[in-house]
């Protein structure tokens, strides 16, 4: 099936390959048979993300999904029946990797977005897609269960300006009286290094550029006193240790510099 995507829409693409390359090799990290099904059933020329896409953002998009998954089955082990909000779905699948068939998983992106989603991954009972936008506040009266909530953001912040993004924090605060969020995030010089290493060397459209980083994350907990940040980690600080020494060289450059880490912050 032809995908048609431009601007920031297109960047979903970039992860899912990711999962689909990985799952494709001798001995992966990650097994992702979803996003591969998907890859192979989507008419899209994917051969300028294996000549330009460095290696090492690759693997970071691996890192991040193996860390979102350790999160998420450590929060249903507590709470089987949680609400668990993967804002700015795309073409995720972590809901097909990690599902306990007994929380109740919302998947938010934009109309468009959600309208090629339904092309390759089904509705069903515990599975609930919401077109719109994370910012527009409408879609937390569909959250059933307000009592337990963990909401996943895989590559997104950083595509918004910190107003948005304070403002984003500011809404999921008011949202809901206590909940657990886990992100990636960059550093100011990561969003460089990030457009110009998998933006423009992946071919796309310069109004995918990455807008937003911070230095340090503990600023969010100025933002507003209920928030709190549980964990803070490189990108690569649990990764990594799984290379053989000289493969791990790009992924310790990666982490001195801080240019991607992960977060997981409770609001309460």
């Amino acid at each position: 099936m032809s995908i048609q995507l431009d601007g920031i829409k297109e960047t979903l693409l970039l992860p899912l390959w990711g999962r689909a390359f990985e799952t494709k090799k001798k001995n992966p990290f990650l097994v992702d048979m979803k996003a591969l099904e998907i890859i192979e059933n989507i008419d899209y020329d994917f051969s300028s993300f294996e000549k330009c896409i460095n290696p090492l953002s690759r693997a970071s998009w691996i890192a991040r999904s193996i860390y979102f998954d350790n999160k998420i089955r450590q929060f249903l082990e507590a709470y089987p029946e949680a609400s668990i909000i993967n804002i700015g779905c795309g073409l995720d699948t972590t809901y097909d990797r990690i599902n306990n068939n007994r929380a109740k998983w919302y998947e938010i992106d934009f109309p468009e977005v959600i309208e090629i989603r339904k092309n390759y991954v089904a509705e069903c009972s515990n599975r609930i897609f919401l077109p719109c936008s994370v910012l527009d506040n409408s879609w937390y009266v569909k959250i059933e269960n307000k009592k337990d909530v963990f909401l996943m953001m895989a590559g997104v912040i950083y595509y918004f300006d910190e107003s948005q993004v304070s403002n984003l924090f500011q809404s999921i605060s008011d949202g809901f009286k206590k909940c657990d969020i886990a992100f990636d995030y960059s550093s100011p010089r990561g969003v460089k290094i990030a457009n110009k290493q998998v933006i423009e060397r992946g071919g796309m459209d310069k109004e995918a550029y990455l807008r937003w980083g911070i230095k340090n994350i503990h600023e969010l907990e100025k933002w507003n006193p209920k928030i709190k940040i549980v964990e803070n980690v490189k990108m690569f600080d649990n990764y990594k240790k799984r290379f053989p020494v000289k493969k791990r060289i790009g992924m310790v450059i990666s982490d001195m510099l801080s240019i991607m880490s992960l977060a997981h912050v409770r609001i309460e």
